[in-house]
């Protein structure tokens, strides 16, 4: 940080500038307003004063003169009225002199000479007009004509040549103001060109220490810095100026850095990341190897295998029907487990065909309506349902978006399972129902079945997963493993609920359409009267117990179909939507 102090920073040398600048201008604006001070008193004195007094002194003339005229004329008339202008400019002198002692108070000149005049003009009245009045009153005009003479004329020639001194002092006095006028006039010219000068001087100033100290840095670190971004990673950058500028540089150079190592750091990532790309696309190949080799199977496994076990089957069975009862015990019993054995590995194949196809062989999505799904599943699952005197009810089930030969699938199994896993002695119930939660639809089946122990909540959804011997319960140990791919198929989940008090529930969500939800957060501002969620149903006591007032009950049927669960306990096989669906 030392290195930076050497030097006046940016601020300090602007500052600086602008602060000699300010002093300048400050003080030439103090000159310019002192001088311009004087030029206005002597303005003033021009128009105020010594104009006014060359008007007061012709005026003092003028009154003089009226007095010498009246006398004159009383002289000759002896008529008392012509001393009225004298009385008048008697009266008019003394104010004249009044004002312009007023405006002369400055001027020392023109005061003296007025003097001089208010003397003489006195002088000549003891002299001449008082006796020439006084004469002319007494002894008629002939008298007061006879004391006017050329020495008396002489002595008023003596005020007006005085009156003019007056005036020539006037016009000089006049003429110095006006100098100085002039005089101030120019100075204050001269101090307005020279504050003109300052500000261009400064401004020139600026601009070059502007371009040394400011631009000529920054665009040399901008260029520095325009190699850096054109890819020169390693390129060092240095500052010049002042030390903002220098500090600045090393900055953006430690970020230069930072960016280089990370750069760095970078490309390594990248080439680890092809590498593991490279191994990826390698282990993707062998996957696909694998999946084709895994469809090879299945295509052997639902064509090639299918025949010699129908054979085995089929002449084991004829093998039973033509000989039984003629060996022995132990020789039927033989027969009777290679029977069993041959169909429960036709049913294993097929299974796992059905397991292997979902996802795989798809018709695409479309809106669904489960309620027209369960009417399908009611007419699957009818004989096994009047075997045990089952009754299957749903309550209002959505529209979702799906393939309906998967979600008809899903929900047979769902339902199969609930009949088949029944407790003895009591009729089978199964309800399914749906609400919305959220932007989902939540659908459950409830049965008051045997029940599932939480513990085995999760292990039920694995593939050959069986809770009971084939024995107690027949089947393959696959179905809800199908149920669970199909449900993630479709974007949901499923899962056993362990609160329920009876029998088994198993629920599963799918999305909901967009415009479900919305008409749900409508009914939910809304508020329903009664205080129930939209879209939602029952699942307590209801559902353990059957199905609800708004519930669909679906008859039982006499006779039965192939394919369904038979008497002897044994898992028939239906198809839906070209699938081979098992009970399992």
């Amino acid at each position: 940080m030392n290195a930076y102090r050497q030097g006046w920073t940016l601020r300090r040398r602007v500052l600086a500038l602008l602060g000699v600048v300010l002093v300048l201008l400050l003080g030439l604006a103090a000159a310019e307003a002192v001088v311009a001070a004087k030029n206005r008193q002597n303005i003033d004195a021009v128009l105020v004063k010594t104009g006014p007094l060359r008007v007061q002194g012709q005026e003092l003339l003028s009154a003089l003169l009226d007095q010498e005229t009246a006398v004159r004329g009383y002289a000759v008339n002896g008529d008392r009225k012509d001393l009225a202008p004298y009385e008048a400019g008697l009266r008019r002198e003394q104010d004249t002199v009044t004002a312009m002692e007023q405006l002369a108070a400055d001027y020392p000149g023109v005061l003296r000479e007025l003097r001089v005049v208010e003397q003489r003009a006195a002088r000549w009245r003891a002299d001449v007009a008082e006796p020439v009045i006084s004469t002319t009153e007494r002894s008629g005009p002939s008298a007061g004509q006879a004391l006017i003479t050329d020495q008396t004329r002489q002595q008023f020639d003596g005020i007006r040549s005085a009156v003019n001194q007056l005036q020539a002092e006037i016009l000089i006095v006049g003429q110095h103001t006006a100098e100085k006028v002039t005089r101030t006039g120019n100075v204050l010219v001269v101090l307005l060109i020279i504050a003109a000068l300052v500000v261009a001087v400064a401004g020139a100033v600026m601009v070059l220490s502007l371009d040394r100290i400011l631009i000529r840095p920054l665009a040399g670190l901008v260029g520095q810095v325009r190699e850096v971004a054109a890819g020169d990673y390693e390129h060092h950058i240095s500052g010049a100026g002042p030390p903002e500028f220098r500090r600045l540089a090393d900055d953006i150079d430690g970020m230069r850095q930072k960016i280089a190592r990370e750069l760095a750091e970078v490309r390594e990532a990248r080439e680890r990341i092809e590498w593991v790309n490279s191994q990826l696309q390698k282990q993707a190949e062998e996957l696909t190897r694998s999946n084709r080799d895994l469809e090879q199977f299945a295509y052997v496994a639902s064509h090639d295998l299918q025949e010699p076990l129908r054979k085995v089957a089929s002449f084991c069975q004829l093998l039973q029907r033509r000989y039984a009862g003629q060996l022995d015990e132990r020789a039927d019993q033989y027969i009777a487990f290679a029977v069993d054995g041959a169909q429960r590995m036709q049913r294993l194949i097929n299974d796992l065909l059905a397991f292997s196809r979902i996802g795989r062989l798809t018709t695409g999505f479309t809106e669904v309506d489960l309620n027209k799904v369960m009417g399908d599943v009611a007419g699957q699952t009818e004989a096994a349902r009047q075997y045990s005197d089952a009754e299957l009810t749903w309550g209002e089930l959505p529209v979702i978006r799906g393939e309906e030969p998967l979600l008809t699938n899903l929900l047979a199994n769902l339902v199969s399972n609930s009949i088949k896993f029944r407790r003895p002695d009591v009729p089978p119930r199964v309800h399914v129902s749906a609400r919305l939660v959220g932007d989902e639809w939540e659908i459950s089946c409830q049965d008051n079945g045997i029940g599932i122990e939480p513990e085995f909540a999760d292990k039920i959804f694995v593939i050959f997963q069986r809770l009971h011997a084939k024995d107690a319960y027949p089947g393959t140990g696959i179905g809800l493993a199908i149920v669970k791919k199909i449900v993630e198929y479709h974007g949901g989940r499923v899962w056993v609920d362990t609160g329920t008090e009876e029998g088994t529930a198993i629920r599963f969500t799918l999305p909901a359409l967009p415009e479900d939800v919305e008409a749900a957060k409508a009914a939910d501002g809304a508020g329903p009267a009664d205080g129930t969620a939209v879209g939602a149903e029952s699942t307590g006591d209801e559902d353990r117990d059957g199905a609800d007032a708004g519930d669909a009950p679906v008859g039982r049927q006499p006779g039965g179909s192939e394919g369904e669960d038979t008497p002897d306990g044994t898992a028939g096989h239906g198809t839906t939507g070209g699938m081979r669906e098992t009970v399992g």
